[in-house]
């Protein structure tokens, strides 16, 4: 006779796919339209769900049955492996200890949604699901009492498969790359539905968790999640809701306190476990509900379970200090299904800040990317902009503009080290000691100023302008032009403007940005000058490159190159994501 640990090993390496994959997305999960009288759940659906679900009959799975299980051996010595445990076959201690952990309810190999439709046998016999699912859903005569049972069974059961189904996001006729792909829009709407709140925190606070959630995902990926609480249920792409036992009509019942903390589907819905003590990230005493949300989120959206330390869709809950981040292999998964984002920018620019360490002066800087009324920090160390940005101009960067800056111009010479702020005919200049930006400097000097007074003869208005510290000019770019402005002599030079073309020629005849350029910077990082427009870049040509190839010309462009392959995960986030509370 086999033990009960190893009848319930078994049970967790079939509950969770490791004997066979289980088809997840098959199942149902909620607002399951209620059946006809006719239809009544039959009294043992146990036999049911075994029909094309497993190989074997229920028989055939009784522990009896089980010795020497070379499946049992294969698929146990499957998840050792997955979770970097010593490769044995066998129930050890190690094994136990994982199995034991709480974890997601998701499965971690799992069946798509077409390939159960394809191989589980049709409930007729036939091979035509569809047709079946049509029939059951246009029926509208009671079933015949002479109807044997087995049938009235599978008509229930393939009755409420079809209902659950039927609320999936689909892409046109495949329903492969609706499950695969994930949701076909870029603008997702979701809701904490109103009948299913926690009873652990209060509502602002789980709605603000939530909605950080969310926000951590629209950071990296092309999509805007919108918080929806008026819009009609069906309008609802992700609903979000915490429940006990059998609860929100789902068919997956929870377990209490314990093993499943939560459960959600591709392209579906999230159910929480409030038996489960669920805490803010503030806290330890419980089960970080933020980790918990994003992970689900990750499942909404299609990802798997994914066996790395660092990530956020590793199946079991390992506690995060409470600023954890997505891992770099999270990120890249879900821009796998999602694509990178990419966009254009207002301006971009390092902010460089003198620092007093450890009584020896520092220059430190920063890279800034604005579009709009929002702005992001560039960590260009890690690759990635600050976590929970992006923010308001207005938040950082006081008596300033609010939106639409057209250019920066950090001014620094051996007896000059200035900061200004271009917006149409004016332009500001940057207090960096007390954070704002000037009403009136220590010479008496009110700003904002015209820039005809202060930079005669530049182009008013511009597209963008930059310092260049190699010749103590200004450049600043307006339609196809370029106007080179001496800081020393605080005039034009002679000749100018020209064509940008002409003072910076490309190196590839048939690559050049030309005009109407977003934005021009001296990259500290990259030790480089950029030029960016919309989703592209052209760096400019230095003396070590023209080391390298003698024939490159003087301020020569190269050919571009996207954005988003230098400066990763610059997102924009729905604004009802970019101001969240403190609850």
């Amino acid at each position: 006779m086999i033990g009960f640990e190893r009848i319930m090993a078994e049970e967790y390496l079939r509950r969770f796919g490791w004997c066979d994959p289980v088809p997840w997305d098959f199942q149902g999960y909620g607002n399951i339209s209620a059946p006809q009288e006719e239809d009544q759940e039959p009294s043992d659906l146990s036999q049911t769900l075994m029909e094309g679900i497993s190989s074997g009959t229920v028989e055939e799975m009784r522990p009896n049955n089980l010795t020497e299980d070379p499946l049992y051996v294969e698929a146990l010595s499957k998840f050792q492996s997955a979770n970097n445990l010593t490769v044995t076959g066998v129930l050890d201690e190690a094994t136990r200890e994982i199995m034991n952990k709480p974890r997601c309810g998701f499965p971690d190999k799992t069946s798509l949604l077409n390939d159960s439709l394809a191989n589980a046998p049709s409930w007729n016999g036939s091979s035509n699901s569809s047709t079946n699912h049509t029939e059951a859903m246009n029926s509208t005569g009671p079933s015949s009492s002479t109807e044997p049972e087995s049938v009235r069974r599978k008509r229930f059961l393939d009755r409420l498969m079809w209902n659950a189904r039927s609320k999936r996001e689909l892409l046109g006729e495949d329903r492969a790359a609706a499950i695969a792909l994930g949701f076909a829009k870029r603008s997702l709407k979701w809701r904490l539905v109103g009948e299913a709140y926690s009873v652990q925190m209060s509502i602002s606070q789980q709605r603000t968790l939530l909605r950080l959630a969310f926000r951590m995902w629209s950071e990296v990926i092309p999509l805007e999640f919108e918080e929806d609480l008026f819009s009609p249920s069906s309008d609802i792409d992700i609903k979000l809701g915490f429940g006990r036992g059998k609860h929100m009509g789902c068919s997956q019942s929870f377990d209490g306190i314990g093993q499943v903390f939560a459960h959600a589907w591709r392209l579906g819905d999230i159910h929480f476990d409030d038996d489960e003590h669920f805490v803010a990230p503030s806290s330890d005493q419980g089960i970080n509900l933020l980790k918990v949300a994003v992970h689900e989120i990750g499942h909404a959206l299609g990802l798997p379970h994914i066996y790395r330390s660092a990530s956020v869709m590793q199946p079991n809950y390992i506690p995060h200090d409470r600023y954890f981040e997505l891992d770099w292999f999270d990120r890249k998964s879900m821009q796998e299904i999602y694509g990178i984002c990419e966009g254009g920018f207002s301006t971009v620019f390092d902010w460089v800040h003198k620092r007093l360490i450890a009584g020896v002066v520092r220059y430190q800087f920063n890279t800034y990317f604005f579009r709009s009324s929002w702005y992001w920090m560039y960590e260009n160390k890690s690759k990635r902009t600050r976590y929970g940005d992006p923010l308001p101009i207005s938040s950082g960067w006081h008596n300033l503009p609010t939106t639409d800056i057209e250019a920066f111009v950090h001014i620094w010479t051996w007896n000059r080290n200035v900061q200004y702020f271009f917006k149409g005919t004016q332009y500001w200049r940057y207090d960096s000691n007390r954070d704002m930006g000037f009403t009136e400097d220590v010479q008496g000097s009110r700003y904002p100023k015209l820039i005809r007074d202060g930079f005669p003869g530049a182009p008013s208005p511009m597209d963008t302008a930059y310092f260049d510290r190699r010749d103590n000019n200004i450049y600043f770019f307006r339609g196809d032009q370029v106007t080179a402005f001496s800081v020393e002599l605080n005039r034009k030079i002679s000749g100018y403007p020209k064509k940008i073309i002409e003072v910076f020629p490309p190196v590839d005849a048939n690559d050049h940005p030309i005009g109407n350029i977003n934005a021009v910077y001296y990259s500290y990082t990259h030790r480089a000058i950029f030029f960016i427009k919309d989703k592209y870049f052209w760096k400019v040509a230095d003396k070590t490159d023209r080391h390298l190839k003698p024939e490159l010309p003087q301020n020569g462009l190269h050919p571009r190159r996207r954005v988003a392959e230098q400066w990763v995960d610059i997102c924009d986030v729905h604004p009802s994501m970019l101001t969240l509370s403190n609850s």
